[in-house]
């Protein structure tokens, strides 16, 4: 852009990490933009006396207000001049730019508010205590794992001779209805539920214990109050039941012979012992996960920061497409568990808040710690990351190269130097002891 479209920003602060921007768009930009909106738009307009999409520009504003191309004008012209004021005042922002526009002397003057990364200093980050989890693999833990390959190998035994119990796998059809009318998302047929999974709400599955195969019955419950359904919640429901099938699952034996079809050994001891091996490895990297967690949570209480909102609630969307993502790996859908369970979007919110401000406060302390300690990334670290990336993806090195842009690649940096600041500070912490 040349200077003579473009007049430097001014830069107003309005309050800590809260910035105003005025960008004035010169009347030839200006033009280009209105112009472009319009050869966007006219197709879409007719006028009296004008075939449908050959009505001028002046006329159109004549009849509808000079404003009405304002909007795709400022789509045309802000981004570039937006990106020159942020480059001019060496803004890190954090936010998208709320935007309003007015016209002075044939001029564009946008002004842009926009929240700022907070400056955080750190006078000392050694010294931070941390307990260690336990490590130790009991008897108990390694059975667990046993039994869950026994689970994965069970035979599934129709039962035809006595009533359901806690822990059968059932096959119902179910309806239910709030003040006798049946409610949307209510009704299933030949549905698999295990009794005792606590998959359904309230007392739903205790009460198909004890009944036999084909039964009709109703079952009551109440909805949780904070169910996501507003015209559910709190609500008393009645489904009809109808009972088709009752199954039982048979494990086989933990002995020689399980452990040589479900692995690699030929003795049960040989299998277990591999599986502490597996479990012990676990233990020592969710140890060492839950003490850098301890250390920057007390690297955060060294800092007193104003986070801008806008950070917590891009933290906040982070966290809970992660935990969409854990949901859906498992062959959930995500929308059928939040019904299932009576959870709604704005309580996950609610709920992610303070761990998202403590996941942003400890982010912004150890880049603190790494602009104290001016930590660099030499090209062997940078290529070691890559290469681990890579792996990680399971995508060839030079086709991850040509995906990383020079944002992805300075973000990748940061995440290097964050590492290396995280080693700074668990270096520097002590151990908590009895």
């Amino acid at each position: 852009m040349s200077e003579s479209l473009q007049t430097p920003a001014a830069l107003e602060q309005i309050e800590e990490n809260l910035v105003k921007l005025t960008l004035t768009i010169e009347p030839e930009r200006f033009e280009e933009g209105l112009n472009h909106a319009y050869m966007k738009n006219r197709h879409k307009i007719a006028l009296p006396g004008f075939r449908k999409g050959r009505a001028p520009r002046k006329m159109i504003e004549v009849q509808y207000g000079k404003e009405f191309f304002y909007e795709d004008a400022l789509d045309f012209v802000f981004p570039e001049a937006y990106d020159a004021a942020i480059t001019h005042h060496g803004l890190d922002v954090v936010s998208a730019p709320q935007v309003d526009i007015e016209e002075r002397d044939n001029k564009a003057i946008i002004f842009a508010e926009v929240y700022t990364k907070p400056k955080v200093e750190i006078e000392d980050y050694t010294g931070i205590t941390y307990e260690k989890p336990d490590v130790e693999v009991k008897d108990e833990e390694i059975d667990a794992e046993v039994n869950k390959d026994r689970e994965k190998n069970a035979r599934i035994i129709a039962i035809s001779d006595r009533a359901a119990e806690d822990g059968d796998l059932t096959v119902i059809d179910f309806e239910g209805f709030v003040d006798g009318v049946p409610f949307e998302g209510g009704k299933g047929d030949n549905f698999e539920l295990t009794l005792g999974s606590k998959s359904f709400i309230d007392t739903f599955e205790d009460q198909i214990i004890g009944k036999n195969i084909g039964d009709e019955f109703e079952v009551n419950v109440v909805f949780p109050e904070e169910y996501h359904a507003e015209q559910l919640a709190g609500n008393p429901a009645v489904f009809k039941v109808k009972l088709h099938e009752i199954k039982r699952k048979e494990l086989p034996d933990a002995d020689d012979d399980f452990a040589q079809e479900v692995s690699e050994f030929d003795t049960l001891d040989e299998y277990k012992d591999d599986i502490k091996q597996r479990i012990a490895k676990q233990k020592e990297s969710f140890a060492n996960n839950e003490i850098e967690s301890q250390l920057l949570k007390g690297l955060a209480e060294r800092v007193s920061i104003n986070i801008p909102k806008p950070m917590i609630d891009a933290e906040v969307d982070r966290m809970l497409r992660e935990f969409a993502g854990r949901i859906q790996s498992q062959g959930i859908d995500f929308s059928r568990y939040m019904q299932m369970t009576g959870m709604d979007v704005n309580g996950l919110r609610m709920m992610y808040q303070e761990p998202a401000t403590t996941n942003v406060q400890s982010r912004l302390a150890i880049e603190a710690v790494a602009k104290k300690e001016d930590i660099s990334v030499s090209d062997d670290e940078y290529n070691q990351e890559i290469d681990r990336l890579a792996e990680l993806y399971d995508v060839e090195r030079e086709r991850l190269l040509k995906s990383i842009g020079s944002d992805e690649t300075s973000a990748l940096m940061d995440d290097i130097k964050a590492k290396k600041a995280v080693e700074l500070v668990k270096a520097a912490a002590v151990e908590k002891t009895e």
